[in-house]
């Protein structure tokens, strides 16, 4: 990783750090309300993973955690690992407040296998937002191996490199329609935001607002994978997201969003199972 690369990323910490207080606000993330950490999930993440009781599992890239308690949840040892102080300090509180039995780590994902202290596991999840905040996904893919146990698991559930390419929802005085607004495929610089609001809703970020993120297609997370000694056991691909994205979504059976019929099918999030 370049040293222009590290900057970058010091400046997604410090952004993440800013972003925490707006997220713990937010009606998006519901804190207030009742915790519902399976929200998040769709079902052939569970029918993926499997039953995880009495397993060691890692959430990389975690943020508040709100996904990361259901693994606990599920009876599995569970540890939350983010780049982000305020938020793995956030998800501590949260996960005090739910009684459920986590531990969070504060570390660049890069780190991890230091900052764990050589601890290994049988399952580790990322994603919904993960891989486009890292600019290397070969490291990223070497640092997962060296993570999981023999036979162990990686689960990517992820928004989908054309979901990423079709970019934010459409700035005020422009239509419905979707737009390419960034590269679906790898391999340039990466894109600069300086964004006074996030995905949420909530006030204002106050400080660091400049964030970086890269375009990975799924060639590049596949190959990083393959490459790093990882078997590839089963890719799915969803026209479904946790959150409507874009105005004209509507609600599926599921309780999450899909663009209305008589559009095109496109994928917005995939599933991927690897093995080691």
């Amino acid at each position: 990783m370049t040293d222009e690369h590290e900057r970058m990323m010091r400046a997604n910490q410090a952004n993440w750090d800013a972003r925490t207080p707006v997220h713990l606000a937010s009606r998006f993330y519901g804190l207030g309300e009742k915790l519902d950490p399976a929200r998040w999930f769709a079902a052939f993440e569970w029918e993926d993973l499997g039953d995880l009781a009495g397993l060691d599992v890692l959430h990389l890239q975690c943020h508040l955690g709100t996904e990361t308690i259901a693994f606990a949840e599920r009876g599995a040892r569970t540890v939350g690992l983010d780049i982000s102080e305020a938020s793995v300090a956030a998800a501590a509180g949260i996960a005090a407040r739910a009684s459920a039995d986590v531990t969070y780590v504060r570390a660049n994902v890069y780190d991890a296998v230091e900052a764990l202290d050589g601890r290994r596991f049988d399952v580790i999840y990322t994603g919904k937002g993960a891989l486009c905040y890292l600019p290397d996904l070969d490291r990223w893919a070497t640092v997962v191996a060296q993570l999981l146990r023999p036979g162990g698991r990686l689960y990517i559930a992820e928004f989908h490199p054309m979901l990423n390419a079709l970019g934010p929802k459409p700035a005020e005085g422009e239509g419905t329609e979707l737009l390419l607004r960034h590269d679906y495929l790898g391999g340039r610089d990466a894109v600069h935001r300086n964004a006074t609001y996030t995905y949420t809703d909530g006030p204002a970020v106050e400080g660091a607002t400049d964030s970086y993120e890269w375009m990975h297609g799924m060639d590049e997370v596949i190959n990083a994978l393959t490459t790093a000694g990882l078997g590839i056991r089963r890719l799915r691909e969803s026209d479904e997201l946790p959150w409507p994205r874009w105005p004209q979504m509507v609600r599926t059976p599921s309780g999450w969003w899909r663009l209305p019929e008589g559009e095109p099918r496109i994928p917005l999030l995939y599933g991927l199972l690897a093995s080691r």
